[in-house]
């Protein structure tokens, strides 16, 4: 059996566009139009966040219970893959095919709206369920609609989900339980998160400027990306070639300084794809802009991956929680695909931060030579939860 993990072109709506080549464009020169002011999700203050304009499809077929906002931006990423899916799906029996997602939200938005009608008038809404807000939700509602048999369930684990759902679809297919798996994540705005961050005093009202000295926090942001995972090469061969995960359970909301368990999560990526750290062209930083992920992350890096070129993709989508991860390896995904061999510029107010230790940022309009071949993503979460991610370009 074929070992090697394809990814196949991602399915990604985010503040960068939604369509691949719109995204494409917009991430190689360092502008995203879904980055702006709004007071929709913290009335009465405006925050810069990272938001999905696209008109996502109607839902009234679903169940009420999965009828969420969540599940229409995730729907709307599968219709840009829907075609390869249907290629790749054709002939395999529905038990062969797995769905694996990270979220965070899920239908919290619906909740939060059905609250507030209820605190108004005593009444719950007819289109209000509970079970809107499950966890569970995204995978089981894809799989029904695509009448898939095989695994399938949603991983939620804050910042790091999406790429943990990546990383169980790579042991599906290895483990030969599975031939094709749609694998990501989605999460989407709601004053809930907002607020919640905010109250962390990691929220920054301006758009955030990752290791810079002048850094204020967080913006947060909405997004889907759904990669399809299979044992068979596509056009453009792209392999998962190593994952690593630690848990340290550090602090319920902020990173170990030291970056011991981030640095366990690289290593074993490292060497899961049989590379040391000077194989890497390209590291996606987690890269918050809050106090203590940059300084913890820096630290890491600088010691791991010296002169290596990086940038945190925050400032163009925002952190988008739960879909971070999968998001963010799509990112990856298009840097290593990309014929011009551009690298994702890091957004900064020449300001940087001199009490961490200095890494090489990208700088705008950014080439490789030679063109990379791997490139590592990042993604660190509450709890002490990390994920590494390293993307192949096979030759």
């Amino acid at each position: 059996m074929n070992s090697e993990v394809y990814l196949h072109a991602p399915g990604v709506l985010c503040a960068l566009g939604d369509h691949l080549p719109d995204i494409r464009a917009a991430l190689f020169v360092g502008e995203s139009p879904g980055m702006r002011m709004s007071d929709a999700y913290s009335p009465g203050r405006a925050l810069c966040l990272g938001l999905v304009d696209a008109k996502l499809p109607d839902i009234d077929f679903l169940p009420r219970e999965a009828r969420t906002r969540n599940n229409a931006l995730l729907l709307a990423a599968f219709a840009r893959i829907e075609a390869d899916y249907r290629r790749l799906a054709a002939g395999l029996p529905p038990a062969r095919i797995a769905v694996v997602l990270g979220t965070s939200t899920s239908g919290i938005f619906e909740s939060e709206a059905a609250v507030r009608v209820w605190q108004q008038t005593g009444v719950w809404q007819e289109k209000y369920h509970y079970l809107q807000q499950e966890l569970g939700s995204p995978a089981q509602m894809l799989a029904r609609v695509l009448g898939v048999e095989g695994a399938a369930y949603t991983v939620s684990t804050a910042c790091t989900s999406s790429a943990k759902a990546l990383i169980c679809g790579a042991r599906l297919l290895r483990a030969g339980l599975a031939d094709l798996v749609l694998a990501g994540g989605v999460d989407t705005l709601t004053r809930f998160t907002v607020a919640g961050f905010s109250a962390l005093e990691a929220v920054s009202p301006e758009r955030c400027l990752p290791f810079s000295q002048n850094r204020a926090g967080i913006n947060i942001g909405e997004a889907a990306a759904l990669i399809m995972m299979s044992r068979e090469k596509p056009d453009a061969p792209i392999t998962l070639s190593g994952w690593g995960e630690s848990s340290d359970g550090y602090h319920i909301s902020a990173p170990d300084p030291s970056g011991a368990g981030a640095k366990l999560a690289i290593h074993e990526a490292l060497t899961r794809a049989n590379i040391d750290a000077a194989a890497i062209g390209y590291v996606n930083l987690h890269g918050t802009a809050t106090q203590q992920n940059d300084a913890m992350e820096s630290r890491v890096m600088a010691e791991i991956f010296p002169g290596v070129p990086m940038s945190s993709t925050k400032p163009l989508t925002g952190h988008t929680l739960g879909a971070a991860g999968a998001l963010e390896a799509a990112l990856c995904w298009l840097t290593l695909t990309d014929a011009d061999c551009r690298l994702p510029p890091q957004l900064m107010d020449h300001a940087p931060d001199a009490a961490l230790p200095p890494l090489r940022l990208v700088a705008p309009a950014t080439q490789s030579t030679p063109p990379i071949s791997h490139a590592l993503s990042t993604s660190f979460a509450f709890g002490g939860s990390n994920a590494a991610l390293i993307l192949e370009r096979k030759i």
